[in-house]
């Protein structure tokens, strides 16, 4: 991947009702619609960055939130103010994340037209007991009409998204899951363990939950490794598994720490030697950017347990040649036990001058990430 590319990411925070597990910026908007005037803020802010020099976006994102809320009117007005604002190029990934609970053929068709060629949709289960549980407003009928109107329009890539240890969910019941969704061979597949996080409704009932065991969880991540990999799919990144040529260039831009920006509320960008991010709150937010720029954060990182973290959630690691040249010393040097170690228990590969976990390693990565730092 080119070292300049650079990636938009657009930030729509409304859902009809927010998913129990979920503490990303999201507000329930009671309805199928996203206001008029949060898509005013965000054209405003998208125009900020206009220069006589325009950046060429290699990679869009319209994450959420829910962007399949979205009216057509209003996906040709954001992608519209975007390509004033930059060029995009003829061979960039342009996704957008839908919840099958709220595509429809007018709005699937305006995401189409106005050149998005990726699409990531939420299933996260088969079953509708699990599916309830998580807060989701569709069942396994919804999404299937959905990757069906998916496909009927053109869209060769795309992404669906899985949970395991989630709450009733067992190993058999999660092999079902993957088993279905095989039959019909998305291009990506992104399987999340489900993590309880402290204000969502699922932490507040966490001592009440039929969850599964740790072992059990367990053997669910190492289940989908062996069946994904044994369909084609490379286990590219902890959580991601793709086609040939189907990883996730947007996210590979993260990952590999290249530049990206941010729009909307909550949003974070790396862009131009600087991190940042939005305010969190979507009043203050459009307020501000009706007016003015947004509410910025300016944020303080570590570069080079960064570029460790991340580089590390790839299959591919990092050539241990240019950690030396970025930051002028050995990553081994005083962790040769720990390398040895970790290797000898299958949870790091060292070879060809590069560093990486193995798929044991990914499941323990934060323990290791620990160990290393």
């Amino acid at each position: 991947m080119a070292t300049d590319a650079l990636g938009l990411y657009v930030h729509i925070p409304y859902c009809v009702r927010k998913c129990s597990y979920c503490d990303f910026c999201s507000v329930p908007s009671g309805s199928r619609a996203v206001p008029d005037e949060y898509v005013r803020a965000l054209c405003n802010e998208i125009s900020l960055y206009k220069s006589d020099v325009k950046r060429v976006l290699d990679t869009v994102y319209f994450g959420g939130g829910t962007p399949s809320l979205l009216s057509s009117e209003q996906i040709y007005a954001i992608v519209s103010v975007i390509r004033e604002t930059f060029d995009i190029s003829d061979s960039a990934e342009i996704t957008f994340e839908a919840n099958p609970g709220t595509l429809t053929e007018d709005n699937a068709s305006a995401f189409y037209s106005a050149g998005f060629n990726r699409v990531s949709l939420g299933l996260q289960s088969i079953h509708e007991k699990e599916m309830k549980k998580l807060g989701r407003i569709h069942d396994y009928d919804d999404f299937l009409s959905s990757i069906t109107l998916l496909r009927k329009l053109g869209f060769n890539n795309v992404n669906v998204d899985l949970m395991y240890g989630i709450p009733y969910q067992t190993k058999d019941s999660f092999a079902k899951t993957l088993d279905v969704l095989l039959t019909l061979s998305p291009d990506h597949i992104s399987a999340y363990g489900l993590i309880l996080e402290d204000g969502t409704p699922l932490y507040a009932e966490r001592d009440m939950l039929e969850l599964p065991t740790i072992d059990d969880e367990c053997d669910m991540y190492a289940l989908c490794h062996k069946i994904l990999e044994s369909h084609g799919y490379e286990h590219y990144e902890i959580s991601n598994y793709a086609k040939a040529g189907k990883r996730s260039r947007h996210n590979m831009l993260y990952w590999n720490l290249a530049e990206y920006i941010g729009v909307g509320a909550a949003a974070h960008s790396c862009f131009e030697g600087a991190r940042y991010s939005n305010t969190e709150c979507v009043d203050e937010y459009i307020r501000s950017s009706l007016v003015q720029a947004p509410i910025r954060f300016v944020q303080e990182s570590d570069p080079e347990l960064e570029y460790v973290m991340l580089k590390l959630r790839l299959s591919d690691g990092f050539l241990l040649s240019e950690y030396e040249h970025r930051f002028g010393k050995s990553f081994c040097a005083g962790k040769e036990k720990l390398l040895t170690r970790l290797a000898e228990e299958g949870l790091v590969r060292i070879a060809d001058g590069r560093i990486s976990l193995t798929y044991k390693g990914f499941y323990l990565s934060n323990s290791i990430l620990v160990e290393f730092i």
